[in-house]
This record gives structure tokens, sequence and C-alpha cells, in this order.
């Protein structure tokens, strides 16, 4: 004979695994969304060659090609963008989107 309480709290329990799921499965969904449309937003703004090298850089660094490809995007949305990217326009960009590293020189006596 079961405790109508423990019965009582395990289907609370469950109730409240199930809404977290739920919750979980719609955050996924929604970040697929987003990234399918910023990846659209590239293929459009951007040549195959400087999308390759784009790839490279988020291969080589996640967050710095993140970044890079919202700034790509904000670019072409505020209007500031005629025609699309070549690959030698995003070097450039990121020439200039990158931080200078400083010259370290390390003299022995």
């Amino acid at each position: 004979m079961e405790d109508p309480e423990l019965e009582a709290l395990r289907r609370k329990r469950m109730g409240e695994i199930q809404a977290q799921h739920s919750n979980q499965a719609a955050q996924e969904e929604q970040a697929r969304q987003f990234e399918m449309q910023k990846q659209s937003i590239l293929r459009q703004i951007l040549t195959p060659e400087a999308r390759d090298r784009l790839a490279n850089i988020k291969l080589a660094s996640p967050e710095q090609a993140n970044a890079i490809e919202m700034q790509l995007i904000q670019i072409a949305q505020s209007g500031r963008l005629q025609g699309v990217i070549t690959d030698t326009m995003l070097r450039d960009i990121l020439l200039k989107i990158t931080p200078q590293q400083r010259e370290i020189k390390i003299e022995r006596r």
C-alpha cells in the first residue's frame, strides 16, 4: 500500500521534470533557428572564399568567429554594405577588428 503523499510528490516531481525538459527543448529549437537565420544571412553577404576563411577562423577560435559573424550581420542590416564581401575584404575587416598583438622581446644578459 502506497502513501498518498509520496505518490503526490512523485507526480509533482515528474511534472517538474517534464516541464524542464520541454523548456530545454524549446530553447534548443530557438537556438537552432537563430543559427539557421545567421547562416542564411552570411551566405547572402559572403563569397564562398570568404565563408571558407570564416569557417577556418571558427575552427581555431569559435568565440572570435561568432563575434565577427555578428558584426558582419550588423553591417549588412544597417545598410553600410554595398554588394557581397569578398575574401580580400574580409581579411581587411579582420585586420581592423582583431586587436594588434604587442611584440614581446626577451633579452638575455
